[in-house]
């Protein structure tokens, strides 16, 4: 059997983010970021090997960014793709794992553009513009909440009335499934423990996060719920709040529940605390200049991280370890260990020097002797999403 290759589409609502992955090679023969869509600045910016190249496309949209980006792989792949993999980030109950895209499909993506609306009619635009520009290539939709379907029904259930659940869809489904699967699979190899027989504690940590309890390769729990927007403290996401916080803002400030959403989504998280930034690198030199607003950013965030971990403890029946990934788990050394102080209950000790070393994408162990295992792990959702893929076209 002939090497295959699968473009990865992740198409946001005015950018698509894509990579060629051969299912041989660790690294992408073409990865790339189309950005600014729909706008006179939008741009697509690509890399093969060492080079990097720029196309400007004014006022392209979506469609006009992939009707340039599927020929290039096309052409990188030896004129052969076997398919392409689509992330999607709501499949709400529909859907338990990665599904061949039809109609029905597109259907069910649609249904559940209620509970994503800035999410999955991005991801359905990208779906269907390569679909007619390929429409004999097998397409597969892989969803974010699909991995945290495995919950049971105590975990993801809302304490609302019944018919809430069963006739809208109210509960917990959680996100970031793609990376929590992928690190946990990758952390349990690097320690040489079955993925069947592990049980771990997960920190996704970028411009979004999410905590998750994974046992034995399947989610028990997660910290985002019926939107990205429970958990955690985030870049300009607020994670957590009194759920009266909406009516309270409504009586005292006359503000409307968009304008009020609008703030919770955008303005608050790392960006609303500090006053400065929702990016941890600016934030993190500017609490070491002595920042309040910095200071008081960063120390919110490590401890409610630390808090929706040891909450996460709760579903499993042992802790193999502790994972850290995403731009911020996996860059932060300063995050790590500050988070990793709140969890002394636990006997978790980092190693400053091994903790330092950890960067720019390095996977390692950070613990000292003696302290439960502390992982960072580089996700890698573009490949875990063509695995998934493959998977379904072997079925």
């Amino acid at each position: 059997m002939s090497v295959r290759n699968i473009l990865v589409i992740n198409c946001g609502s005015s950018s698509i983010k894509f990579a060629l992955v051969n299912e041989k090679q660790s690294t992408f023969p073409l990865q790339g970021l189309a950005e600014c869509l729909g706008s006179p600045e939008a741009v697509i910016q690509w890399q093969i090997g060492e080079a990097k190249e720029t196309l400007s496309l004014p006022g392209a949209d979506h469609a006009a960014a992939l009707a340039k980006i599927l020929p290039l792989a096309q052409e990188m792949a030896g004129g052969r793709l076997d398919g392409i993999g689509h992330r999607v980030v709501h499949g709400g109950e529909h859907f338990t794992g990665s599904s061949l895209i039809d109609a029905s499909v597109l259907d069910a993506i649609n249904t559940n553009a209620q509970l994503a609306p800035l999410h999955n009619p991005a991801n359905l635009i990208g779906i269907e513009a390569a679909m007619s520009l390929f429409p004999g290539l097998p397409q597969v939709s892989v969803f974010d909440t699909a991995f945290h379907q495995s919950m049971p029904e105590y975990a993801y259930r809302y304490a609302v009335p019944e018919f809430l659940y069963t006739e809208h869809g109210v509960r917990r489904y959680g996100f970031h499934g793609t990376s929590h699967r992928f690190v946990s699979q990758r952390a349990a190899e690097m320690v040489g423990v079955p993925v069947d027989d592990s049980s771990w504690l997960v920190a996704h940590l970028g411009n979004g996060c999410s905590t998750c309890a994974v046992v034995n390769g399947e989610s028990r729990d997660t910290s985002m719920g019926l939107t990205p927007l429970e958990g955690v403290v985030m870049g300009t996401r607020s994670g957590d709040v009194d759920p009266a916080l909406h009516m309270y803002l409504a009586r005292t400030l006359g503000w409307s529940i968009e304008q009020i959403d609008s703030m919770l989504t955008r303005d608050s998280g790392l960006k609303g605390l500090s006053g400065l930034s929702n990016d941890m690198r600016t934030l993190h030199e500017a609490y070491e200049a002595g920042h309040s607003g910095a200071t008081l950013a960063f120390e919110v965030f490590c401890y409610r991280l630390a808090k929706s971990l040891a909450s996460m403890a709760c579903a499993l029946p042992r802790v193999n370890g502790l994972i850290f990934t995403g731009g911020i788990g996996e860059n932060s050394s300063a995050v790590r260990a500050r988070t990793v102080e709140h969890l002394k209950v636990f006997n978790f000790q980092v190693d400053a020097q091994a903790n330092a070393r950890c960067t720019r994408g390095t996977a390692g162990q950070i613990q000292t002797e003696g302290s439960p295992r502390i992982l960072v792990v580089p996700t890698n959702e573009e490949r875990q999403i063509a695995l998934e893929t493959l998977a379904l076209l072997d079925a």
